[in-house]
């Protein structure tokens, strides 16, 4: 046990520099090291469920583990757009988790969804580091009101699984600020995790694991960051120039190697002692919250947390086309066609693989629902091929009913940790058994199942009802058979686009890289950023969903604050069935000095209304969230302006538009002689200065020719100065711009 009321710097105080050096890595895959004053703790996978092995120890998923409830994967809680929910999700999470005695759970996983290629798209939230953000620290917020801590991860610019240990991803200065760190950011500064968890992949350049500028500069000293940075397993690759940085604990045990290193380079003076302090104290830190939080005597509720697991996946469910044919009556004549409906694919393949404490399929869940003895056609096999009986038998069962519910998807051993998916299809023989299917009877649900996007465009328009079912953990059998029958009212949104086609994604042509290396050229224009910008058809745009109801919004307005925006609007349940709206709103520049996409999510609300029912509904946008990454100064800016604010029920369907002056901060970008006419023109000292001097003599009348001064504003000042007759003297520009810098 930890000794009350001794500081983790005491603590450390005592120990031997060998034991310093062993306290900042493993003992052995999960714990970590025991030594005086602080005993060993667990920490173990998660992100969606507690996945604490058993026997054998791995890090791939495929040593067995403890029972645990498998809640869906954050590709389906990305989409519930409910933070409420997040929290309770979490809050179960540290319950299972302390009763396993696991002092860390390793997750969330926020990484946004640059490519639909990505094979771990299935454990990360969205392609929008706001969504991202808001929901991730929502699960933070909830695992740790358990005294059990998180670990938010990868840190940074882990977007894909193509040579992940080593490749680097290579993204400007804006791209890296504003779309793949802006998450973390959200997390760390709204909910604190205990850890985080450093990624295996280079950013230009340099490993995550052993940068000082990722680790250090802009984890602690920006952003306030206060616990404990972990190594991904397998991540460090120096691990004197990883402490050094700011990586406090190495995991898993390198059986005393890397810790030896440590010692050496103290000894050599290499590697200054204070340093390794600091690291071993936040190792201390980490395990007496974990001590005090641990409880052995506790257990938790098998039976509520799956229920609230189908809760949670029926929440996360998005009804993406529905032409009156769902909800179905519980009497309607239907037939059920694909292994997946009694074979569900509810999770996918690696680190974050549970063992679920149960497992619902959707064949049995509608049978159940129903009362009747629903006939059913496998059509297809576990890798999503189909011979020529099962689609036989498919077409003979299409034929009999009058609706078909078809469930297709990605089969498991193409979406797993580990390397990326090759493309965004359906397997052929599921699409070729779709066809021979609607043939049978047009009257087809197609219900998804599956980790990342996949192209609907090749059947969308001719099938008049798709489900978006994801991977939904281990009660999404009966999310599914609630939703389709509308013992539950649909209300998940799309937190990643669908493309009409791959080569339409932005990442396409950049992804994955080649000799270690992958460019993100597509910048600042990620996900639904990219086909807005571009004025680009899509199949589903971000934020979309359907209801079995409709709503309405009116009066909606729009103030500024100095802390941001308030949108106020009334929404209305203007159908027949009680339901649930995500209210976006969605902020544009038009006209900015910088690039900009011609819209962002900056607020989002799901809003539960009884059938006829308003609501008066109010969401912030933080000033913070209006800012930009302002290359010159290497600071966040919030730009003068007048903004549009958009509210709707997705990113292209706007329900209304507003408009908003918001005053920015004044930026002193110091001059040079190699700024440009134009900036020297717009200093309000310098200015007026060079103004007169271009405006007089020989240069008379040059400052009212507007085509003349337009093609000037872009040239270096120390340049046109030089020039016969510009009337100022180089020593003479020196002076005005240093008096114009002290002023």
């Amino acid at each position: 046990m930890t000794t009350p009321g001794t500081t983790p710097e005491e603590i450390v105080a005592a120990l031997t520099l060998e034991q310093k050096a062993g306290l900042t890595s493993g003992a052995d895959f999960w714990t970590t090291k025991d030594v005086p004053g602080v005993p060993s703790i667990m920490l173990t996978d998660g992100p969606h469920g507690v996945r604490k092995q058993d026997a054998a120890s791995d890090h791939l998923g495929l040593a067995g583990s403890v029972p645990a409830t498998c809640f869906p994967p954050a590709v389906a809680l990305g989409s519930s757009f409910d933070a409420e929910l997040l929290v309770r999700v979490g809050v179960a999470l540290g319950e299972e988790a302390r009763a396993e005695s696991v002092g860390v759970l390793l997750g969330p996983g926020i990484n946004i969804k640059r490519s639909p290629l990505c094979g771990r798209n299935f454990e990360y939230l969205s392609e929008d580091p706001l969504l991202s953000g808001v929901l991730g620290a929502a699960l933070v917020n909830g695992l740790q009101s358990q005294g059990v801590g998180g670990s938010l991860k990868h840190f940074a610019a882990n977007n894909q699984e193509t040579d992940r240990m080593r490749v680097s991803a290579d993204i400007d200065e804006r791209p890296l600020r504003e779309i793949y760190l802006r998450g973390f950011q959200r997390v760390v500064q709204d909910a604190q995790p205990w850890t985080v968890m450093c990624s295996y992949n280079r950013i230009n350049g340099v490993y995550a694991s052993q940068d000082p500028w990722l680790l250090t500069s802009v984890l602690r000293n920006e952003w306030g960051f206060k616990g404990l940075v972990v190594s991904d397993w397998g991540a460090v690759v120096d691990r004197v120039a990883s402490l050094s940085a700011g990586l406090d604990l190495e995991m898993p045990s390198s059986s005393g190697r890397t810790d030896a290193e440590l010692v050496a380079a103290v000894k050599a003076g290499t590697l200054d002692e204070a340093v390794l302090n600091t690291a071993a104290a936040r190792v201390a830190e980490l395990v007496a919250k974990a001590v005090a939080g641990a409880d052995p005597c506790t257990s938790y509720d098998v039976e509520g947390h799956n229920t609230l697991a189908r809760e949670a996946a029926a929440a996360s469910i998005v009804l993406l086309k529905n032409d009156g044919v769902l909800p179905l009556a519980v009497d309607a004549k239907v037939a059920v066609i694909g292994h997946i409906a009694q074979n569900p694919r509810y999770q996918g393949a690696g680190s974050s693989q549970i063992n679920p404490t149960k497992l619902e399929n959707a064949l049995a869940e509608i049978r159940a629902l129903t009362g009747t003895e629903i006939p059913f056609a496998a059509g297809y096999g576990e890798d999503g091929a189909s011979t020529a009986g099962q689609k036989a038998e498919a077409v003979s069962a299409a034929s009999a009913a009058e609706t078909v519910l078809l469930f297709l998807g990605v089969p498991a051993s193409q979406e797993s940790e580990g390397f990326d998916r090759a493309d965004i299809e359906l397997p052929a023989a599921q699409l070729e058994l779709l066809d021979a299917v609607l043939a049978a009877n047009p009257r087809t649900v197609v219900i998804l199942s599956n980790g990342g996007v996949v192209r609907l465009s090749a059947f969308a328009g001719r099938v008049p009802a798709i489900v978006e079912g994801w991977l939904l953990g281990q009660a999404g059998g009966g999310a599914i058979a609630q939703v389709l029958y509308g013992a539950v009212n649909p209300s998940g949104r799309l937190a990643e686009t669908i493309p009409v086609r791959l080569q339409d994604t932005a990442a396409y042509g950049n992804f994955p890289g080649e000799h270690g290396h992958v460019r993100y050229g597509e910048g600042l224009l990620v996900g639904y950023r990219w086909y807005d910008a571009r004025d680009m058809d899509v199949s589903f745009p971000f934020g979309h969903g359907l209801s079995y109801t409709t709503f309405e919004y009116s009066d909606a307005s729009a103030v500024t604050d100095d802390a941001g925006i308030t949108v106020t609007l009334t929404l209305t349940n203007s159908g027949g069935r009680d339901g649930a709206e995500v209210v976006q709103v969605y902020t544009g520049l038009a006209g900015s000095a910088v690039s900009r996409a011609p819209r962002e999510l900056k607020g989002f609300a799901k809003v539960h209304l009884a059938a006829g029912a308003s609501q008066r509904v109010q969401l912030r946008v933080r000033r913070e969230d209006l800012a930009y990454w302002d290359t010159r100064v290497s600071a966040w800016t919030v730009e003068s302006g007048n903004y549009t604010v958009e509210v709707g029920a997705s990113s292209r369907d706007i329900r209304a538009s507003l408009a908003v002056d918001v005053a920015g901060e004044p930026i002193r970008v110091p001059l040079s002689v190699n700024s440009s006419i134009g900036e020297v023109m717009a200093h309000p000292v310098a200015g007026p200065i060079i103004a007169a001097a271009m405006g007089s003599g020989s240069n008379a009348g040059l400052m009212s020719d507007p085509s003349v001064m337009k093609m000037l504003a872009s040239a270096p000042i120390g340049r046109m100065m030089g020039f016969p007759g510009s009337g100022v003297e180089p020593e003479q520009l020196e002076q005005l711009l240093a008096a114009a810098n002290a002023g």
